[in-house]
């Protein structure tokens, strides 16, 4: 039987335990609505485009998206982005994405525009500061119900620190903040964050290390697509990335990870299926 995407009809409640009956890890597809992206030098900033784009990536089979209206760029130089200026990027196109039927992921670290969001039809959060730097997030996340993801982040990245140790005593911080503000434990995803407060070394390290983060007995989302640590091993502009981002991602695959963020949606389905029909014949 073919495989069937979650719709907007499986969240909140049912949307996390939908993505992780697909037999393999569900893709999540990027659509970044800013005009400082990293990785797409804001070429879906305006609305039809992003919209358009979103279209695409649900098109080629992502089983949700994640829309995001402030750069995150891990390592420096994006600009702040004020709430009306968030919710005026977000406004003329996640309606529109949401009405394309996949569960859409409000990706931002300001409560408020994930409380306007969730009230748009969002289905879950994705929060870059695992709910330790807006103080309300977490009230936000609970009160609505939705699943979280609850990345690892730093301010700055130190060579000089046990990475993965720092992501596991993150982890327990926000797991803590979680359980206090009555968030459910089924409605976590933890993501290592790659590329963010980590040297291009320690993100490699994060990607060779993920088993470590097994015991938190939580699903995990891994999102290397088109990150620097790729050019710090095989030198390329962000968009010819893709080769290193499936390698990373299906390092991530075996590491048991539930969601892959991407950006090449296509690309990343295929060389997942592949690897996973490999696996079955073994």
């Amino acid at each position: 039987m073919a495989e069937t995407s979650p719709s907007t009809a499986d969240a909140p409640v049912g949307l996390l335990a939908a993505l992780l009956a697909l037999g393999r890890p569900a893709v999540m597809g990027i659509l970044n609505v800013t005009p400082d992206s990293f990785s797409d030098a804001g070429q879906f900033f305006a609305p039809e485009r992003a919209v358009a784009q979103a279209a695409r990536m649900a098109a080629d089979g992502a089983d949700l998206l994640d829309i995001g209206a402030e750069s995150t760029r891990p390592y420096g130089g994006a600009r702040p982005v004020s709430f009306d200026e968030e919710i005026a990027r977000l406004a003329p196109v996640l309606p529109d994405v949401i009405r394309l039927g996949r569960p859409v992921s409000i990706d931002t670290i300001k409560a408020g525009v994930a409380r306007w969001a969730l009230g748009q039809g969002a289905a879950l959060v994705n929060d870059v500061w695992g709910l330790q730097r807006d103080p309300d997030m977490a009230h936000v996340v609970a009160d609505h119900g939705v699943p979280v993801i609850v990345m690892h982040n730093r301010d700055g990245a130190d060579p000089a620190i046990d990475i993965m140790a720092d992501i596991e005593a993150f982890f327990h911080r926000s797991l803590a903040i979680a359980d206090k503000a009555g968030i459910r434990r089924d409605r976590i995803v933890l993501d290592p964050g790659i590329g963010f407060g980590k040297t291009p070394a320690q993100s490699i390290e994060t990607l060779g290390k993920l088993d470590r983060l097994k015991p938190f007995g939580l699903p995990m989302l891994v999102g290397a697509s088109r990150k620097r640590f790729i050019d710090s091993v095989s030198p390329a502009p962000p968009d010819q990335r893709i080769g290193g981002s499936l390698a990373a991602h299906l390092i991530a695959m075996q590491a048991g990870a539930a969601i892959i963020r991407a950006h090449d949606v296509a690309e990343t389905l295929q060389a997942l299926k592949v690897a996973q029909a490999i696996g079955e014949a073994r």
